[in-house]
C-alpha cells in the first residue's frame, strides 16, 4: 500500500493566493507521476490559511478533478465547521460527517485524527476521540495501521514549534502502545521533515507544499519561513512495516502530470 502525505497547504483567496495553491497542484501533480501510483493521498491539516468558507471553496476546486481518493485532515489554521459544511459526508472525510474517521484499504488501516482546538493553536485530540481510536485500532490487529493527526506529538527542539504542540500527547501515545501494528504515526504542522520514535512506533512530519518553517532550534518565540524546497512524503506499507521517502516537487526534475 502506497500512501502520499502533503501537509500545510494554506489554501487561501484572493490577490495572495497563487503561491499556495499552486503549490499544492503542482504537489498533487508529482503525485500522479509516480510509478505505482499511490492507493491514496492525506492532507495532515492547515488545508486552508484562515479557515474560511471560501478557501475551502478554493481548496474543493484544486482537488475535486484530482482522479487518487484525497482524505483531509484539520489543522490548526482551519475551521471544523467550514470543513464539515464543505467536505461532510464526501469521500474526502471517508463518507462521514466527523472531522475523525479511518479508511479500511484491504493492505491497511488509514486513520485520520482531528487534533484542533478552537482558539489554540496547540492540538488536542480528548478522551472519546481516543476512546475512539483505541477501539478502531483494535478491530483490524492483523493488517498495518498509518494514524495521521496535524500536531505533532513530540517536541522537536524548535521551541516555538514545540510550544504549539499535541498537548495530551502521553495519552495519544499510551493508545498507540496498545498497538504494535501500527506502523507509522504522520503529522504535519512543522513545515518540515522530521523523523523521531514515538510510542513503540515512528512518527514523520511532512513538509508543506508552500513554504518551510526555518530550522530556529532556540528559544527564539518568532516563526520564520523560508523558501526552501517544497515535497511530500510517500510511505510504503506493507506487512513489514513502513518505509518512508521524501519526493521533492519543487526545485527538482522529476515528472508531473496535469490534472
Amino acid at each position: 500500500m502506497l500512501i502520499a502525505q502533503l501537509s500545510d497547504p494554506h489554501v487561501t483567496t484572493g490577490p495572495l493566493a497563487t503561491d499556495q495553491a499552486s503549490g499544492l497542484h503542482r504537489a498533487l501533480g508529482r503525485v500522479l507521476a509516480l510509478r505505482p501510483r499511490p492507493d491514496c493521498v492525506v492532507i495532515t491539516g492547515d488545508l486552508v490559511g484562515n479557515g474560511r468558507p471560501d478557501e475551502y471553496v478554493a481548496l474543493r476546486e484544486i482537488i475535486g478533478r484530482f482522479p487518487l481518493p484525497v482524505h483531509l485532515a484539520l489543522g490548526n489554521h482551519d475551521d471544523r465547521e467550514s470543513l464539515l459544511d464543505t467536505f461532510g459526508g464526501t469521500p474526502y472525510l471517508g463518507g462521514g460527517f466527523l472531522a475523525y474517521y479511518h479508511v479500511d484499504h484491504p493492505d491497511g488501516t488509514l486513520v485520520v485524527l482531528d487534533s484542533l482546538a478552537p482558539g489554540d493553536d496547540a492540538g488536542r485530540l480528548g478522551d472519546e476521540q481516543l476512546g475512539w481510536l483505541d477501539g478502531v485500532l483494535a478491530g483490524r490487529p492483523d493488517v498495518p495501521a498509518v494514524v495521521c493527526l496535524h500536531h505533532p506529538p513530540v517536541p522537536v527542539g524548535m521551541a516555538a514549534m514545540d510550544a504549539i504542540r499535541l498537548a495530551d500527547a502521553d495519552a495519544f501515545a499510551a493508545v498507540i502502545a496498545r498497538h504494535p501494528h501500527v506502523v507509522r504515526v504522520a503529522a504535519g504542522h512543522l513545515h518540515r521533515p522530521v523523523t523521531s520514535a514515538f510510542a513503540g512506533t515512528v512518527l514523520t512530519t511532512a513538509p508543506s507544499t508552500w513554504v518551510q518553517v526555518s530550522l530556529t532550534m532556540t528559544d527564539e518565540p518568532e516563526i520564520g519561513l523560508v523558501a526552501e524546497p517544497t515535497a511530500f512524503l510517500l510511505h510504503r506499507v506493507d506487512g513489514d512495516g513502513c518505509v518512508t521517502h521524501t519526493v521533492q516537487v519543487s526545485h527538482a526534475a522529476g515528472p508531473t502530470c496535469w490534472f
